[in-house]
């Protein structure tokens, strides 16, 4: 006779697949374009804020962000204002939710976290293999140290941020069902979609 034991770490009322799909879909796919909007976003309001003009933001499924400026005026502040947007507006969300929507602050908690990590590992290549956003603020001065030193502070506040949250968070909680699979799965939906309108009309 086969066994009943459910698996450890599995919650005994969702299928396998839908276990997965739900850590892939909201945990993986839904933070990671929302962590690219809202670092783009810091670009963008650097550049407003220093004169700069903005001419293109890339933000689609399949590509890495990117914002395009015609003019810009202060290169540094522009570049640091991705990465430094993309985590204090993330944290500042949380704390707000902490007040607002205490039962919603978990998930918000759990997005902030991420975007910490994901920021921070960004500015951390710096001493290893600059890209992207580390590889423009070291060709405009700024030492590798101190972008590597910020990275680092980042991740680790993302790694503080994440802590003791398994139990809490409800992918690890033990009560998924279908429900939250498709509202994963919708919200997924919601922001691809606005993807592509996006990539649209910018």
């Amino acid at each position: 006779m086969a066994g009943t034991a459910s698996s450890p770490g599995r919650p005994q009322n969702v299928s396998g697949w839908c276990w997965v799909a739900l850590h892939i879909v909201f945990a993986g796919l839904c933070f990671w374009y929302l962590m690219m909007l809202v670092h783009e976003s810091g670009h963008v309001l650097a550049a407003w804020c220093t004169g700069g003009r903005v001419s293109h933001v890339v933000w689609r499924p399949l590509a890495f962000s990117r914002t395009d400026l015609s003019q810009n005026p202060n290169p540094l502040i522009v570049v640091w204002g991705g990465p430094a947007f993309g985590v204090a507006f993330p944290a500042a969300f949380w704390l707000v939710a902490r007040v607002a929507v205490a039962k919603a602050s978990v998930h918000v908690r759990a997005f902030a976290g991420f975007c910490l990590l994901a920021n921070g590992a960004y500015l951390a290549t710096a001493i290893i293999m600059p890209l992207g956003d580390t590889q423009e603020l070291l060709k405009l001065g700024a030492p590798a140290w101190l972008v590597s030193g910020v990275g680092l502070l980042a991740f680790g506040a993302g790694l503080v941020c994440w802590h003791g949250q398994g139990r809490r968070f409800w992918l690890n909680r033990g009560k998924v069902t279908m429900r939250h699979a498709a509202l994963s799965g919708g919200a997924l939906l919601v922001v691809v979609a606005a993807m592509f309108v996006w990539s649209s009309i910018i």
